[in-house]
């Protein structure tokens, strides 16, 4: 199958001053699952094949309420032009100013 890109932003119930700990829980599941990331300031994007995406967003829900969310609000975005579209085609232009 080929690769997408899906983007995810978790929004965990959990006291103001331990917000970005939780957060960092979710993004340490993406940054152990080998796929290629980018952790923008309010998402984080990946490429892969669209069931191992899924099954990493579900992985960081989880860490969430392993960390101590009651609850996790998640959004998700997806671009699925298999095999076509990249993180790096997207913002290449971006990085060379």
């Amino acid at each position: 199958m080929a690769k997408i890109m899906m983007a995810f932003q978790v929004l965990p119930k959990v006291e103001d001053e331990r917000l970005f700990e939780v957060v960092d829980e979710a993004i340490a599941v993406v940054a152990a699952s080998g796929v290629t990331y980018e952790v923008g300031p309010m998402e984080t994007t990946m490429e892969g094949e669209p069931d191992q995406l899924w099954a990493i967003i579900r992985q960081a829900q989880d860490a969430c309420i392993k960390a101590g969310a009651s609850r996790v609000m998640t959004y998700i975005k997806m671009d699925y032009n298999p095999g076509k579209t990249t993180i790096e085609e997207k913002i290449k232009k971006y990085r060379e100013k």
